[in-house]
């Protein structure tokens, strides 16, 4: 029986970590965060980081920008908190409407002011391991192998997803630690091969957002799993693997709720803080 890979102990350990350096800091950071039109999700996600940052000392500010607005505007107001001395980080919040283009979007926000560690700029200082702000959700599943003190020196890591914003900058994580990364996408599932991938992975990382995608009977005898997928059924959050199954087999398998989401705040208030050092 797998052992459970918790986020939130591990989260309260570097926040505990963080709440020093911000004293050290002698300055109070300011996270502003961007919300255009109204979703649900994005409201729970906001809700969260409020949350953290409050119990930091971060300054958060939430501006809410109309369904409607172009990405003229929306640039404009961007371009006015990227020259405004007193944020220290910007995130916009997903999902867009459709007139907004997301990867045009977030070229405007300053390197140095890229908490989310999605610029360009930040993602080529990643292909060569010199990233200071790391994508938050990569960052989260890292810390998770760190904690079990994991080498992941030559080890077969399978990535299921390749979204810009998980699979693609998690697997260079992996690669700079000499990991073997083999990346599965929907072509390797219309393709027939996606189960043969996963039963060969000692490491599994799955971040697909669709329900049971990965069958508990797949995984291999004391892999670790790490399942990044949050999928509301019924009246259940589940993820992306079989997850009484899985657990059955692996060594190690993230809950969810509770393995990987309460760290990816976490890593946000760390790329804030980290930008505050870049910019003083």
């Amino acid at each position: 029986m797998a052992r459970l890979l918790e986020g939130r102990p591990i989260a309260e350990r570097i926040k505990e970590e963080l709440r020093k350096e911000i004293q050290n800091l002698k300055i109070r950071p300011v996270l502003a965060s961007i919300l255009v039109g109204e979703n649900s999700s994005s409201e729970v996600y906001i809700k969260s980081q409020q949350k953290t940052a409050e119990s930091l000392g971060v300054i958060y500010q939430l501006h809410r920008l109309n369904q409607n607005i172009t990405e003229e505007a929306l640039i404009e107001f961007i371009n006015k908190l990227n020259s405004d001395n007193s944020v220290h980080g910007i995130i916009i919040q997903m999902p867009f409407p459709n007139q907004i283009d997301y990867k045009k979007i977030s070229q405007y926000i300053l390197p140095e002011k890229d908490v989310e560690g999605m610029h360009p700029k930040n993602i080529g200082k990643l292909l060569f391991g010199k990233a200071e702000l790391l994508p938050c959700t990569p960052s989260a599943v890292m810390e998770l192998l760190n904690s079990i003190k994991l080498d992941l020196y030559g080890k077969e890591v399978v990535v299921v997803g390749h979204s810009e914003i998980v699979g693609k900058p998690l697997s260079l994580l992996l690669l700079n630690k000499f990991a073997t990364v083999t990346v599965c996408h929907i072509a390797t599932s219309q393709a027939g091969r996606l189960e043969e991938h996963v039963k060969d992975a000692e490491i599994l990382i799955v971040a697909v957002g669709k329900a049971g995608v990965i069958k508990g009977n797949w995984i291999r005898q004391d892999a670790i799993v790490i399942d990044v997928g949050i999928n509301r059924l019924g009246d259940k959050i589940v993820g992306d693997v079989e997850f009484e199954e899985a657990q059955k087999r692996a060594a190690w398998i993230t809950p969810v709720p509770g393995g990987v989401g309460p760290l990816t705040v976490t890593m946000l208030m760390r790329n804030l803080i980290e930008a505050v050092r870049m910019q003083i």
